[in-house]
């Protein structure tokens, strides 16, 4: 009996400090070591977005739009105020349009001191942009991520100069993309960001935690007061942006092409029905009897399915495709009729609207 005990305890030990041996954190020192490691500063466990602040708040700018008094055409005053984004090291500035509307003088203060008269290069109401331009040299420029897509959940920064009080960060989140019902005509996607966007805001930095640009600030939703915004907010992404500046730099002006249809997105039991292949498309709701399309020999309750050879994307899509389009550029418009496909050349025509 006593050499039993014996070995079922000399058994017990080895398997003990085999185990030991095989699992560390079953050491007491272990423990004591690890607790000690661990950071005891509260401070030192705090989330922070200041690199990504850093980076991209220089290049945010204060806007001062100036007016001619109307009793004294020579003397300025001060009659609007905004933010705007230094995207190029040429100077050039992207802002609101509703910034700089009717400006006579448009003044841009940098966050290093510097204040400069700024030249208008060009402005588009549509889609609320205005292009400016400084000289300078060294000038701050915000980081720029061609490869960023905004996703919902997605942490975003705005940045702006709210009420005049001098830069202001303010944080949330991305919570929507492709918001297209709050802009005219419902033509342009907006991000929808819980970040607060004030008075003095348009025209700001919305920035990821890294620091770069994801939109251009322009509303917010607001009820009862100014100063409440209850959270939504809206913002232009910067690929829009960007594309605005590129055709306000060519041009002077954006041109847009126009064939003068209105259409529905195909819906899913619809596709279903007409087959994958048709996905994208859109059902023809309305026609401008005028209009370059018209005059093509598109109809009413035709489905467009491609446009110059390229498959679409849903109503937005063909805005997008054709908006691109140079006036004058004859394309080719797959579109299903009675069940047969049939090709119509359209030939592009410009978009004078406002």
């Amino acid at each position: 009996m006593l050499n039993f005990l014996i070995r079922s305890v000399s058994m017990g030990l080895v398997i003990a400090v085999l185990v030991l041996l095989a699992v560390p954190t079953l050491r007491p020192g272990f423990v004591a070591t690890t607790l000690e490691s661990e950071p005891t500063d509260a401070a030192s466990l705090q989330v922070s977005f200041n690199k990504g602040v850093r980076k991209a708040a220089p290049a945010v700018v204060n806007i001062y739009s100036r007016q001619y008094q109307e009793n004294d055409k020579k003397k300025l005053s001060t009659q609007g105020l905004g933010s705007g984004v230094i995207v190029s090291d040429k100077g050039y500035i992207i802002t609101n349009y509703h910034v700089v509307a009717n400006a006579d003088q448009i003044i841009v203060a940098l966050q290093d001191g510097r204040v400069a008269a700024a030249q208008l290069v060009g402005k588009d109401q549509r889609t609320d942009i205005a292009i400016l331009r400084v000289e300078g040299s060294n000038l701050p420029v915000i980081p720029l991520n061609p490869d960023y897509s905004p996703k919902v959940g997605d942490v975003v920064l705005a940045i702006g100069n709210p009420y005049n009080l001098g830069q202001t960060t303010t944080f949330g989140i991305i919570s929507a993309t492709g918001r297209s019902s709050i802009s005219a005509g419902g033509i342009q996607a907006f991000i929808q960001t819980d970040a607060a966007i004030n008075q003095g805001n348009s025209g700001g930095a919305l920035v990821n935690t890294q620091g770069e640009l994801v939109g251009i600030n322009t509303a917010s939703f607001q009820q009862a007061t100014d100063l409440e915004t209850y959270g939504i907010s809206f913002a232009i992404p910067y690929p829009l942006a960007s594309k605005i500046m590129e055709k306000i730099i060519a041009d002077g002006r954006v041109i847009r092409g126009y064939i003068g249809i209105d259409g529905q997105d195909i819906n899913s039991v619809t596709a279903r029905l007409l087959g994958n292949e048709h996905i994208g498309g859109i059902v023809v709701l309305g026609l401008d009897p005028n209009g370059p399309a018209a005059m093509g020999g598109i109809k009413v309750q035709d489905i467009v399915m491609m446009i110059d050879g390229k498959k679409l994307n849903g109503r937005q899509g063909v805005l997008d495709l054709v908006t691109d389009l140079r006036p004058g550029t004859t394309v080719d418009m797959t579109v299903l009729r009675n069940s047969e496909q049939i090709t119509l050349q359209v030939t592009v025509g410009e978009d004078s609207r406002e």
